[in-house]
């Protein structure tokens, strides 16, 4: 059950950003993975909102929030949205493209973040030496032909597969919500709409500027890219802790949300207590 909840759009930088609050308690700021929308924290949303004052929300051109016209930054974005629900310090926690926005916002404002959770990400500006997946050539070629549903289809088959299963050894209902959150972001992204900026000097450059603790999470069927990202980053932040969860791929908070769940509070729990 939810306590507290609100929803709506936001008037931010030019762009109507549909968000989500639930709970009572110190803020925790939940962003989502590039092939999903808000609504892959479902399981997170429910259950983080006994304890923290829990916001989510779609980014720009995913789920609710349209892509607009001109430059902007998604972790401005974040800053704005945090100053209107008048939220002045948070937790952060992301996946993938989420979780290196949350970087980016955690060094751009470092007042801001007591606590930065990262799953499956890599620091902006970063250059993996691991390959690409074979399949993202197929990806662009279904992009080029507007096909969105088999580019979906790929993308799940590389990020929520992984390169070492097969479909049929996956949660099919997990399958099915990333397709349908990632196809309209796709559709989205076709439109070609907007134009995001870089956090100049990248994240890459700027690790050890990072003084909130940082807990890495990642699962140890994800790509080998991130697993590279990940390690690399963990050698670097000041204050890294690193949790793997077995048997799950890019998006461990689906494929195991109980034992994500656990994770992430059980770090809240010591950050509060150190």
């Amino acid at each position: 059950m939810l306590i507290n909840y609100q929803h709506g759009f936001a008037d931010l930088n030019g762009a109507q950003i549909y968000y989500e609050t639930a709970g009572a308690g110190h803020p925790l700021v939940l962003l989502h993975a590039g092939i999903c929308d808000l609504r892959m924290w479902d399981e997170q949303f429910v259950e983080f909102s006994q304890t923290y004052r829990v916001l989510r929300f779609d980014m720009r051109g995913f789920g609710r929030t349209p892509p607009v016209a001109g430059a902007f930054a998604f972790h401005t974005d974040l800053h704005a949205l945090l100053h209107e629900l008048r939220i002045a310090k948070t937790y952060l926690l992301g996946c993938s493209f989420g979780g290196s926005t949350c970087l980016d916002f955690t060094l751009a404002y470092p007042d801001m973040v007591e606590a930065l959770i990262l799953v499956g990400s890599s620091p902006s500006g970063y250059r993996a030496t691991a390959p690409h997946s074979p399949l993202l050539e197929a990806v662009n070629t279904a992009m080029d032909a507007g096909d969105y549903d088999c580019a979906a289809e790929l993308e799940v088959q590389i990020w929520v597969d992984g390169p070492s299963r097969t479909p049929d050894q996956v949660s099919a209902s997990i399958r099915q919500r990333v397709h349908a959150m990632n196809r309209i972001a796709l559709q989205n992204e076709a439109l070609e709409l907007g134009d995001p900026q870089p956090l100049d000097p990248s994240a890459t450059e700027r690790l050890h500027d990072v003084q909130a603790p940082t807990l890495l999470i990642t699962g140890n069927l994800d790509q080998p890219r991130i697993v590279e990202a990940v390690a690399w980053m963990a050698a670097r932040l000041p204050h890294a802790y690193q949790a793997v969860i077995p048997g799950t791929a890019h998006l461990p908070n689906l494929e195991e949300p109980a034992r994500f769940n656990r994770i992430v509070l059980d770090f809240l729990a010591q950050s509060e207590q150190d």
